[in-house]
């Protein structure tokens, strides 16, 4: 099986730049994995929510980035080092979850997404999900600076609602994440 990592796996060509993006994530995996804050608080987020999977994407450049840990219900979920649809995500975006936003997804397919988006969550099987923004730093005016990635659950098997405690669960993780020492920018 390739390396969730492997920049084959993901169409990209293998330049030295590429190569020491896969190995700063693969540590940075490596220390998420040891980090207790990090699991504890993936794994308690899937037993409330009870969601198929929770991850945590991380930004490496900007607004380019990777799934660098989850918590699973079960393994044939995972999407441990997928990458995001960069052409989706673009400032814009991350301005509003640099100050913030939270996104709540019920349904794939009736939500009011762009396409490229809707295929994406298609392409991981989502059927809804919510998603939450780490910040490190607290909010400042250049979100590349404050955004460190985004915590995400993801239900794979219906659409859900998703209620006010749920957000206000992932939020809290969120903040619980920023605190974690693999999260936490120096």
């Amino acid at each position: 099986m390739p390396d969730a990592f492997d920049p084959s796996v993901h169409g990209k060509s293998d330049t030295s730049e590429v190569s020491e993006i896969n190995s700063i994530l693969q540590r940075l995996h490596r220390k998420m994995q040891l980090d207790t804050v990090v699991q504890d608080t993936t794994n308690d987020l899937i037993n409330f929510l009870k969601v198929d999977r929770v991850v945590l994407y991380h930004f490496y450049a900007e607004w380019e980035g990777r799934v660098t840990f989850e918590s699973l219900s079960d393994q044939k979920f995972s999407i441990l080092g997928s990458t995001g649809p960069d052409e989706c995500f673009n400032g814009e975006y991350a301005g509003m979850y640099s100050r913030g936003r939270v996104s709540a997804i019920a349904d794939i397919e009736d939500a009011d997404i762009a396409p490229c988006h809707r295929d994406f969550l298609r392409s991981l099987s989502v059927r809804a999900n919510l998603v939450v923004p780490i910040l490190p730093q607290g909010t400042q005016v250049d979100p590349s600076e404050t955004l460190w990635g985004l915590l995400v659950a993801h239900h794979c098997q219906s659409a859900r609602h998703w209620s006010a405690k749920d957000r206000e669960r992932m939020q809290q993780g969120a903040e619980m994440l920023a605190m974690a020492s693999s999260i936490k920018k120096r």
